[in-house]
């Protein structure tokens, strides 16, 4: 699809464990007819893929060592999570109790676009970590030394 999602809302899971597709991604997401698959992440976050973007990733994971133990797990948690959704109606997807649990999403949700994907982070959980990277000093991350903003 060739998607680019960028930016930042909060949105409200209700309930049933429905979460509504911010309006300016929803026609994008939706237009394809095809699902949306969620999966969990390592830092304790739910990853949203078009199917298409997804199916490229699920690749590579697939040839994931299995007799690695960090590589297993990592696939374990990827597509053990992993689960294809298709909006309603309203632009709503159905994020399943697991994938809530693991990411301890429960009434306010941190949607971040990623580029060719979103990041679903409880909202406490986002302010903590967020917090914890700006607080951890000046100097950039690996591969980033030389950027400029």
């Amino acid at each position: 699809m060739g998607e680019s999602f960028h930016g930042a809302a909060v949105i409200t899971l209700d309930a049933k464990g429905r979460l509504a597709i911010p309006t300016r991604h929803r026609e994008t997401l939706v237009a394809s007819r095809k699902p949306l698959v969620l999966t969990a992440h390592p830092d304790g976050c739910a990853l949203v893929y078009s199917e298409t973007e997804w199916e490229a990733v699920r690749a590579r994971i697939e040839t994931f060592p299995s007799f690695h133990v960090q590589a297993s797990w990592w696939k374990r948690l990827l597509l053990g999570f992993e689960e294809h959704v298709r909006p309603d109606g309203s632009g709503r997807i159905l994020v399943s109790a697991a994938l809530r649990m693991h990411a301890k999403l429960e009434r306010e949700v941190m949607m971040v676009g990623q580029g060719r994907y979103f990041e679903l982070w409880d909202s406490g959980v986002w302010s903590a970590k967020l917090s914890g990277a700006l607080a951890g000093g000046s100097a950039p991350p690996p591969g980033m030394e030389d950027f400029s903003l």
